[in-house]
């Protein structure tokens, strides 16, 4: 038998919108329509690539319950004007889904199933519906309960642990708790996620990837406050927990509205852009862990990735860790102690940026791409926290 040999996976590009606040600017736009800009972008920007060469587009998306129902990958291709030949498919890992499409498209391109892939992911939070459950029984008498699509938990199974049932600011909580992370860390850490994403745009570092959308007014991200303060933050009051809580709404994510979509090839698929690569997908990892502590995921899956890519925190130039909560990303630095905190989101976070869930790990990867890129050569890490216990990461190199 023949040993086959993995392929090298390259990332041509990356773009994204803007992210829209919740009920902000892209609150009037459908994620169909999200997603099918930042494939048409995307595909644009080579314009050596023949469209009809893409052999698959792969979109992360973590609702599924509204506009974006009916698998949104294969939508976007249509309306982005792509030719019907090319296929589209939809995963769904919760807030790691953008990243998970990515490391399940390097894969086909890794085993030779393809030659170039669309990999990325799509949220709008604002659109996301109320639902009815169906009935147990038909015509049933008395008040029906709508369930909100947004955030958390919904129609939770009654066999399932209360412990593991929590709301997600209850889990940063608990990891405030374990790791005695105080309040004043948690608003220190957000205040900075804020100050580098405001220094970052107003430096043009976001020039490269970030595409607006056409006749809507929105050019950077909408929820990074240009001037937070200290005290500002430390006026706020907690959200999930009224006594003695210390997660509130200024050290935790917002809701989003956002696209992202990467171009992926190997070397046959690269000479066919015309281009050169951004970087190289190296490895990948994902883990489990107890689902009330799931902003501790990044943990073991960080590790993991590095060990398969034959790298250690030594090696990292570049790391992108999704901010879900400051006290969910201090947990994990925390975990980590050969990594320089320094590395980490040096162009702000999603306290600042946003976190549209199916969108925010192709967001990440290609935040890792660019920046290696722009250095010319190094390590680069994305990694996430996962909603009912996970953790993704994956290993750039250029």
């Amino acid at each position: 038998m023949t040993e086959h040999r993995a392929r090298d996976v390259y990332v041509v590009d990356a773009v994204r919108t803007p992210v829209g606040a919740y009920g902000g600017a892209l609150a009037g736009v459908r994620p169909d329509d999200l997603a099918a800009h930042v494939l048409a972008a995307l595909v644009a920007r080579s314009p050596e690539l023949d469209p009809a060469l893409i052999d698959d587009v792969v979109l992360g998306d973590a609702n599924g319950a509204g506009e974006d129902n009916r698998n949104v990958a294969r939508m976007a291709v249509l309306l982005a004007g792509l030719p019907d030949t090319v296929p589209g498919v939809t995963v769904n890992r919760l807030c790691g889904s953008g990243l998970e499409a990515v490391i399940q498209a390097a894969r086909a391109l890794a085993h030779g199933d393809a030659h170039l892939v669309v990999a990325g992911g799509v949220e709008s939070m604002s659109r996301a519906p109320y639902v009815l459950a169906a009935p147990d029984r038909g015509f049933p008498t008395g008040n029906q309960e709508l369930y909100s699509t947004t955030p958390g938990w919904r129609m939770v199974n009654p066999r399932m642990r209360p412990e593991w049932t929590v709301a997600p600011g209850e889990g940063a909580e608990k990891i405030a708790d374990l790791h005695g992370i105080t309040r004043e860390q948690q608003d220190v850490f957000a205040l900075a996620s804020h100050q580098k994403a405001s220094r970052a745009w107003r430096e043009g570092r976001y020039d490269a990837e970030v595409v607006p959308l056409p006749g809507v007014a929105l050019e950077r991200d909408e929820t990074i406050r240009e001037a937070p303060s200290l005290e500002a933050l430390s006026r706020l009051k907690p959200v999930f927990r009224r006594t003695g809580g210390t997660v509130t709404a200024g050290n935790s994510a917002p809701l989003n509205d956002g696209a992202a979509a990467l171009l992926l090839a190997d070397e046959e698929g690269l000479r066919a852009t015309g281009r050169e690569p951004l970087a190289r997908i190296g490895a990948s990892a994902v883990t489990g862990v107890e689902p009330q502590f799931y902003g501790l995921g990044p943990v073991g899956a960080v590790r993991r990735a590095l060990e398969r890519a034959g790298r250690g925190f030594g090696d990292l130039a570049v790391f992108e860790l999704n901010e879900a909560f400051a006290a969910q990303a201090l947990g994990c630095i925390g975990r980590w102690p050969e990594l320089d905190p320094t590395l980490v989101n040096p162009r702000g976070g999603a306290l600042a940026i946003g976190h549209p869930l199916g969108a925010s790990g192709a967001r990440l990867a290609g935040a890792v791409a660019h920046q290696l890129a722009a250095r010319g050569s190094g390590t680069g890490l994305a990694a996430l926290c996962i909603g009912v216990g996970q953790g993704l990461a994956v290993v750039l190199e250029r």
